[in-house]
């Protein structure tokens, strides 16, 4: 009982499963599917997910296959309401990276197999049991096949569907919204389409239409359609009925050609109340499910898994205490929350219905969108760079909790490499050593100057900050680093 079981072979999977084999930790990659996603599903990876694919030696890859989006436009009929540009967004990755989420589950399966790990295909959860060791995980064959396999640790990212989640009888509350969503996967031509990098979404009284760009000369065009009957399902969309969307919501002067997929779909808002459960996890979908709007889902359901991984790892090889793995749930939950109001937001402004309402909405949006600030703020929510773990336990003193910027980092980022490790940050490279000498499981063994040499911080391996405190705060951190290290 050796390997950690991950079920569900979807990004925030292999995210997960990659993280851990990179830490040196074995696991166990299952997936029900004969093969890997062939459309493109999720097609945004933000900022805040590039700068932590450095740390997993992964991100070069994805720019040279992705599409970088440097903005979006918000119009209604031939007026642009505004047009937030994302160079101001305050990272390396200041755009959106374009990319179908076919491409991202190769290049993360690549990435898997460079540390010696396949995917295992058509082999499926069929039950599990856990005790106090570990869990005992019933997995059943295309052959029809049965064995049974202890675990350590289990983790469910596995999809809205979830077999682990249903297994802990965990209650995934929210709702569905009423409307059907057309999408389609398209050529689009002509002097009235939107620029091939913009996202573009379209306001009109009928309901939002937004087009995404996709790499080679593709895109993605999304609209609300209506509300229909569960007993009599809409049939598959057809080019000439998003030929008519774009005539009526987006003023026509483009064509839609060479259809990939076409489908129409609705949106779910659902979350459990715990992300952990004993010795079993949940990640991504499995956990939290939300509108599509921003592009975060897929985001936040990979950072889910680089939050756990390097717990996981640094609990699995005695690194630190078994304590570390109760901040998972409390610090993803909330970002759960907060994705979730966000997205249902977007949602919620976009599909207004009342026509005064909607005429409010367009004026607001026109003078909200010439400022500045406003436009700064909305692509800074976008690219997730502000997510944060203030109330998280891990999190002591000013400013805890928040991303420590990569300008900051002096090196390579913290989780660099084959070891997960806290990097301490402080201006007495004497003393500092000396604390690193003494928590050698947990600390690099050099420190590295600050950018306020006033200050003291302790770093997580995940680029976020554990300790902040004065420069006299030794004691301080020794404490930090005891409460982590010892068991329970």
């Amino acid at each position: 009982m050796t390997d950690i079981l991950i079920v569900g072979a979807g990004p925030v999977g292999l995210t997960m499963a990659a993280e851990l084999a990179r830490y040196g930790v074995g696991v166990r990659l299952i997936d029900r599917a004969p093969h890997a996603t062939e459309t493109s599903k999720a097609l945004v990876v933000w900022s805040r997910t590039l700068e932590l694919m450095d740390r997993m030696g992964c991100s070069r890859a994805f720019l040279d296959a992705g599409l970088r989006a440097p903005g979006a436009s918000i119009r209604s009929g031939g007026t642009i309401l505004g047009q937030p540009r994302f160079e101001s967004i305050a990272s390396a990755y200041n755009f959106a990276l374009m990319v179908p989420q076919r491409d991202t589950e190769r290049l993360l399966t690549a990435h898997l197999r460079s540390f010696g790990v396949a995917v295992e295909r058509q082999v499926e959860l069929a039950g599990f049991t856990e005790a106090a060791d570990g869990v005992a995980a019933r997995l059943r064959h295309a052959d029809g096949r049965e064995e049974t396999v202890g675990t350590p640790w289990l983790i469910g990212c596995d999809g809205a569907h979830s077999t682990v989640r249903h297994g802990l009888g965990l209650a995934f509350e929210g709702s569905a919204q009423g409307d059907d969503w057309l999408l389609a996967d398209v050529r689009l031509d002509g002097p009235g389409a939107p620029p091939p990098d913009e996202i573009a979404t379209y306001l009109h009284r009928d309901g939002p239409f937004v087009v995404f760009p996709i790499p080679h000369g593709r895109a993605r065009v999304v609209a609300t359609v209506g509300r229909t009957d569960a007993a009599h399902p809409r049939p598959d969309p057809t080019l000439a009925d998003v030929q008519a969307l774009i005539d009526r919501r987006a003023g026509g002067g483009f064509r839609t050609s060479d259809p990939v997929w076409l489908t129409h779909f609705r949106i779910n808002e659902r979350k459990v109340s715990e992300y952990r459960r004993g010795r079993v996890f949940l990640a991504g979908d499995a956990a939290h499910i939300h509108s599509p709007a921003g592009g975060q889902g897929m985001n936040t359901g990979m950072q889910d898994a680089v939050n756990l991984a390097w717990k996981l790892a640094m609990v699995v090889r005695g690194r630190a205490g078994a304590s570390l793995l109760a901040s998972y749930s409390p610090e993803r939950s909330a970002v759960g929350d907060l994705v979730l109001r966000n997205a249902g937001r977007l949602t919620d402004m976009a599909t207004l219905s009342n026509p005064a309402a909607q005429g409010a909405r367009n004026l607001a949006l026109r003078f909200l969108l010439g400022l500045h600030t406003v436009r700064n703020r909305l692509a800074t929510t976008m690219s997730e760079i502000e997510i944060a773990y203030g109330g998280s336990p891990l999190s002591k003193g000013p400013g805890s909790g928040a991303r420590w910027e990569p300008e900051a980092y002096e090196g390579p980022p913290p989780g660099t490499g084959g070891e997960p490790r806290f990097v301490l940050y402080a201006a007495d490279a004497g003393r500092g050593a000396a604390l690193a000498g003494r928590f050698p499981g947990l600390l690099e063994a050099a420190p590295r100057s600050p950018p306020d040499p006033s200050g003291l911080f302790v770093v997580r391996p995940d680029c976020y900050v554990g300790l902040s405190a004065g420069g006299r705060g030794w004691d301080e951190a020794e404490r930090y680093l005891r409460g982590l290290a010892q068991s329970d």
